[in-house]
């Protein structure tokens, strides 16, 4: 019986700069030279505030990450997603991916975070950011995650309300076809994060044909993504109906998505097989996959960047920390084992 680790935050603490989490790597050391992305720091934030019990330096990577989201949003509520390890920031405001992760996590530490002060300060960002609006499906996915999080803990909170159902304007739509149950034409990334938001924002309405749409479409994506009994998911590139069968590159954040997306289908159903996912994603990062590769470094916590035909690419970013992180979290929960 192999026993899942617990989240080792050592490593992510590790990439911390002056003014937030860097983005790469070269292996364990942080590539300073590409400086720092919102995108970035928004999941460093996320998996913080979801720890139960927050050390003195997980709470000072917390305030330094909410530091940099409120540097990085405009008045309008969109965020800039590139800053130079210099600090300056580069790039337009937007409602790209970036606004949409920085909204999970403001919504997020509203409803988690033991900290009074960053949970205000988190309000505050969310309700200016409620404001904006995306045409990015998962954009809009990750920030309605954000709103019903907050709506948990304060459902009354209009904006919260309002965003949830533009982001539904954007993400309940119909299937392919009868074969492609997905809606849309491929599989690109981040892919269980669309049916993520719909269950959850089914689940909130009472809404059961909402909720009836998003599980399909999990259930759907969690049998395309399975292979020989684990996880083979959308590679680099992405994948279509009429696509050869191509295996790789594979990241961690598409097995973090679907660990994400089967956790919250067991919480609003109360059905345990949504726990196969999880299993399937947690599994993978132990080196079920399509290489037989362990796919973190076991002493610092650091997540590899990729799953290639030849194993892991080696180097340790902040994204695929952060995916390994999360999903070990959901571990945790459930005090997971493997033979």
């Amino acid at each position: 019986m192999t026993t899942v680790p617990s989240p080792n935050f050592s490593h992510l603490l590790a990439m911390t700069g002056p003014f937030g989490t860097f983005e790469h790597a070269d292996h364990d050391v942080a590539r300073v030279e590409h400086g720092y992305c919102t995108d970035d720091v928004a999941r460093v934030l996320l998996v913080v505030v979801r720890e139960p019990l927050v050390t003195g330096a997980l709470l000072r990577l917390a305030e330094s990450s909410m530091e940099f989201l409120r540097l990085a949003q405009a008045p309008s509520g969109e965020f800039t997603n590139r800053r130079l390890a210099s600090g300056a920031w580069w790039g337009e405001p937007s409602t790209e991916d970036c606004w949409g992760r920085a909204m999970w996590a403001l919504g997020t530490t509203v409803a988690r975070s033991p900290s009074p002060r960053l949970v205000n300060e988190a309000r505050q960002l969310f309700e200016r950011g409620a404001k904006a609006r995306s045409s990015w499906p998962r954009s809009m996915a990750w920030a309605v995650i954000g709103a019903v999080e907050l709506l948990h803990v304060e459902s009354g909170n209009r904006g919260a309300h309002e965003l949830l159902m533009a982001g539904l304007g954007v993400l309940d739509r119909g299937e392919v076809s009868r074969d492609w149950q997905w809606p849309e034409e491929r599989l690109t990334y981040a892919n269980a994060a669309l049916a993520e938001a719909v269950i959850a924002a089914g689940s909130w309405l009472g809404d059961e044909r909402v909720l009836g749409v998003g599980l399909r479409q999990l259930n759907w994506l969690l049998a395309m993504e399975t292979r020989s009994g684990h996880l083979s998911v959308t590679p680099a590139g992405g994948r279509g109906p009429h696509d050869a069968s191509r295996l790789f590159d594979q990241q961690p954040i598409e097995v973090a998505a679907i660990a994400d997306a089967c956790v919250r289908a067991y919480d609003v159903t109360g059905d345990r097989q949504w726990l196969t996912g999880l299993d399937r994603a947690v599994a993978w990062f132990m080196g079920d996959n399509d290489a037989g590769a362990e796919m973190f470094e076991a002493t610092r916590g650091g997540g590899y960047d990729g799953l290639t035909r030849h194993g892991p690419n080696l180097n340790e970013g902040t994204e695929s920390t952060v995916a390994l992180l999360s999903t070990l979290q959901h571990a945790r929960r459930f005090a997971l084992s493997f033979t």
